[in-house]
């Protein structure tokens, strides 16, 4: 019989992460990816706090959100010039950031660190793809030594390109942590097709909505579960079909009392699908 799916929701390491983890339990869900943007998070200070605040609460943080430190502006206009490892310049201090994060997440016990990459050249032949394959290399080696899956978030390339940077990295421990509403906002592709190239590596979930962008040089807009373009329903039945077995991580990034509502509603949406 298939695995039941576990329904989860993102947190964000800071000062109140005790708080933010007794959440994830006040909410009734197991689990939880945990957002790190800074270096200084990477602390035995806070893998102390966070184990013994999933251990008091119950919870399983499924994998370490690793943010690079610089600049990102989440557009179509400055975002290809400051998102990830492709902008040359940010690229020795973000992979440097990112093999901290994976040290922190082996220190942990969590199986997986996950980033965005940025917005991958679609031509291979463009001057800063080879230069970004190799710095993805080198994170994605050390999280191999330390037996950890490195995982791409979706959103600023097609899905063909993501799976091209894959398997040019080459290496055997990568991942897809699928956020359907970003391949959206990006006007990437259409979540469920996209399945079909990426279903085999998806190894998490964000459980996001929105709409595909119309205003140039903006994203897409985020909504709330169960009011964007994302077919819910379609999307998990299709997730399961290729042996999807984790966590759906419940994403909204706004805050507030708003946020909350959202929340509650889009785990009304989700578990009957689970």
């Amino acid at each position: 019989m298939p695995q039941k799916l576990r329904l989860g929701v993102m947190t964000r390491l800071g000062h109140e992460i005790e708080e933010e983890i007794a959440n994830v339990r006040h909410f009734g869900l197991p689990t939880c990816q945990v957002a790190a943007w800074e270096l200084d998070h990477y602390s035995k200070e806070n893998t102390d706090r966070i184990r013994r605040a999933c251990d008091e609460h119950g919870v399983e943080v499924t994998t370490i959100w690793a943010g690079c430190p610089g600049p990102a502006v989440w557009n179509f206009v400055d975002g290809p010039a400051t998102i990830g490892l492709v902008p040359p310049e940010y690229r020795e201090m973000r992979v440097a950031a990112l093999i901290a994060g994976a040290e922190f997440a082996a220190g942990l016990g969590v199986a997986s660190i996950t980033t965005h990459a940025g917005f991958l050249p679609e031509n291979p032949k463009d001057p800063l793809y080879e230069g970004t394959v190799e710095a993805l290399a080198k994170v994605a080696q050390h999280c191999r030594r330390l037996g950890l899956r490195f995982c791409f978030e979706t959103g600023q390339e097609t899905p063909i390109t993501l799976l091209r940077v894959m398997t040019d990295i080459g290496t055997d421990n990568l991942g897809v942590n699928l956020d359907p509403a970003n391949l959206l906002m990006y006007g990437k592709a259409n979540p469920i097709d996209a399945l079909d190239i990426l279903g085999p590596y998806v190894r998490g979930v964000h459980a996001k909505d929105g709409e595909y962008p119309t205003v140039p040089g903006e994203l897409g807009v985020e909504k709330p579960l169960g009011e964007g373009r994302v077919d819910f329903p379609k999307f998990v039945a299709k997730l399961k079909s290729f042996g999807y077995n984790g966590a759906l991580t419940i994403e909204r990034e706004i805050s507030g009392p708003q946020q909350v509502a959202d929340i509650k509603r889009a785990i009304e949406v989700l578990k009957p699908l689970c």
